[in-house]
C-alpha cells in the first residue's frame, strides 16, 4: 500500500521575502515614468503632446499616462492646454501659496495664469480664453479665490467696466489704475493743472534767480537747470498732493512743459535728465491742449481693439 505524503499548508510568511507584493512592480514602473515625463517637459521649450510622450514611452498605457498627468498636475509641475482637438502640456515651476493648495487643478491653472498676467492683470475673456473653462465655471472659481483674498478685481482706466483680475498682493500697474492722474476712473484735469503751473514756477524762479550772473551764459544756464528729482522735492514740500507722487509722475509733468515750449529737457552724462524753463517761440501744439497730452495709456491706444478714441469718455467731455 502506497504512503501518500502529507502536504503542509503554507504560511503566508513563507513566501519567498525577496519577490515583492503585488502591485509594486506597477507602481514603481509609474514612479520612473512620471521622473521620464517631467524630464521630458523640462527640457522642451514648447508644449508636448501625447504623441510625443509615446515617443519617449512606447508602451506606456492610456490609463498610466492618465494617471501621470493627474499626478503631475496635483504637483503643480504642468499646465494643460488644448490646441485645435487635443490636448498639450508644458511644464512650469510649482508656486502656489498655501491658501490655494488643496485646490483642485481648474482653480490652479485659474491662478497660474493671473499669475503671469502680473501687476498689470488680466481680463475676464482673455482669461476665459486661456483657460478654456465656460463663463459659470470661471466665475465661481474668481469668487472663490476673491473670497479668500488669493485674488482681487481692479477696474481699468481703460474701459468703465472692464476689470481686471491679479494677485491680491499686488499694486495695480499705472496704465490699469491711471496712476496719480486718475481718481476712481476719473482724471484729475484740476490737479494737473495746478501741478503744471507749480513746475513751472519752480522752474521759471529758477530761470530769474541767475538773470544777473556774471560767470557766462554756461554757467547761468546751468545754475537756471533742475533736475526732475529736484522739482519732486519741491512739490512733496509744497503738500498740494493728496495722493504720494513718485518722480517718474513729476517727469510726466515736466514732459508736458517741454511740449508746451514752456521748458527744454537736457541729457547729463549720467543719463540723468534736467530742465529749464524757456520762453516760448511759437504757440503750444494742439496736441497737449487735448486728453491724450497726458495720457498715461497712450501708447495702447489706436483705431482698433478696447482702447481707442471713439470710446474715449474724456475725449467726448472735451469736445463738448
Amino acid at each position: 500500500m502506497a504512503t501518500r505524503v502529507k502536504q503542509e499548508p503554507v504560511s503566508p510568511t513563507s513566501r519567498d521575502v525577496s519577490s515583492p507584493p503585488p502591485g509594486v512592480n506597477h507602481n514603481s514602473q509609474i514612479v520612473e515614468r512620471e521622473q521620464r515625463i517631467l524630464n521630458l517637459l523640462q527640457k522642451s521649450t514648447k508644449a508636448i503632446s501625447d504623441k510625443e510622450i509615446l515617443l519617449e514611452i512606447p508602451d506606456l498605457s492610456p490609463q498610466d499616462r492618465a494617471t501621470i498627468i493627474n499626478n503631475l498636475l496635483q504637483k503643480g509641475f504642468l499646465d494643460v492646454f488644448k490646441q485645435g482637438e487635443k490636448l498639450v502640456y508644458k511644464f512650469k515651476e510649482p508656486s502656489c501659496p498655501s491658501k490655494i493648495k488643496g485646490a483642485d487643478n481648474e482653480e490652479k491653472i485659474v491662478y497660474s495664469i493671473i499669475e503671469k498676467a502680473g501687476n498689470k492683470g488680466i481680463w475676464t475673456r482673455d482669461l476665459r480664453v486661456e483657460c478654456n473653462l465656460d463663463q459659470t465655471t470661471l466665475n465661481k472659481i474668481l469668487k472663490k479665490l476673491e473670497s479668500e483674498k488669493v485674488i482681487k478685481a481692479v477696474k481699468s482706466v481703460a474701459a468703465a467696466r472692464k476689470k481686471v483680475y491679479m494677485l491680491y498682493s499686488l499694486e495695480p500697474d499705472s496704465s490699469v489704475t491711471g496712476g496719480a492722474w486718475y481718481n476712481d476712473q476719473d482724471f484729475e484735469a484740476e490737479f494737473v493743472d495746478v501741478l503744471n503751473q507749480q513746475c513751472y514756477r519752480f522752474l521759471h524762479q529758477k530761470k530769474e534767480a541767475v538773470k544777473n550772473c556774471k560767470d557766462g551764459p554756461i554757467v547761468a544756464q546751468n545754475m537756471a537747470s533742475a533736475s526732475s528729482k529736484d522739482v519732486w522735492k519741491y512739490i512733496s514740500e509744497l503738500g498740494i498732493s493728496k495722493v504720494q507722487l513718485a518722480v517718474q509722475d513729476i517727469e510726466t509733468i515736466l514732459n508736458t512743459l517741454v511740449y508746451d515750449g514752456k521748458a527744454e529737457r537736457s541729457v547729463l552724462a549720467d543719463g540723468s535728465l534736467m530742465y529749464r524753463a524757456v520762453e516760448s517761440l511759437l504757440p503750444p501744439p494742439g496736441i497737449v491742449r487735448t486728453p491724450c497730452g497726458v495720457c498715461p495709456i497712450l501708447k495702447q491706444c489706436s483705431d482698433i481693439g478696447s482702447i481707442n478714441p471713439n470710446n474715449c469718455v474724456y475725449m467726448t467731455e472735451w469736445l463738448e
